[in-house]
């Protein structure tokens, strides 16, 4: 028992030590579309989103970095139109406890500036929207090593808190979420 303990310390640290001086890349990409169609009317939901990142593992356990998120929506109702972007820019910090060659768990603490412009088309007419705000969030992840430290990471949901401000006295948004198990996401990262 005691050497399976000294060779899981050993896979352990083996693991973290060649972790650190790396520089983490990764991301996801997300696609999302929906038709509901009630009686004769058919609303039509296209999302897409695209999240890199680069971080710096400056110590065993502890990566820091900046993110980014584009993301881009429509709904189709008919003759309107909705449209909408989105652009987040800020900076994350990464805590990763390995729990053995393949597999670490990690939480992440990203936060920084974000953006949204909305167009709307009601037949002729064209109306835009512009907001800024910040947001701030706490996801827990798990790790894959797949080979070499490339790998993908998993997660159930996490909690965050964002604001939007729109322009020419528009509505203030505020929005906590608190979504564990309600959203399965995957992505992947490489170190270097």
């Amino acid at each position: 028992m005691k050497k399976m303990l000294v060779v899981l310390a050993l896979a352990m640290v083996s693991f973290a030590n060649a972790q650190k001086g790396t520089i983490l890349v990764g991301g996801g990409i997300g696609y999302k579309s929906q038709t509901t169609t009630l009686g004769n009317n058919e609303v039509k939901t296209n999302e897409f989103d695209f999240s890199p990142k680069v971080g710096y593992q400056f110590h065993d356990n502890w990566t820091v970095g900046g993110e980014a998120s584009f993301g881009s929506s429509r709904d189709e109702r008919g003759v309107n139109e909705v449209k909408n972007n989105t652009t987040k820019l800020g900076a994350f910090l990464r805590y990763t406890m390995p729990l053995n060659q393949t597999f670490a768990f990690f939480a992440e603490l990203g936060t920084g500036f974000q953006s949204a412009k909305q167009k709307t088309y009601t037949g002729p007419m064209t109306s835009t929207a512009k907001a800024d705000g910040m947001y701030i969030g706490i996801t827990p992840a798990l790790f894959i090593d797949m080979k070499k430290g490339f790998g993908l990471n998993f997660n159930i949901g996490g909690l965050g808190y964002n604001t939007l401000n729109y322009d020419n006295n528009g509505p203030e948004v505020k929005n906590f979420d608190f979504n564990f198990g309600r959203t399965f996401n995957i992505g992947v990262s490489k170190n270097f």
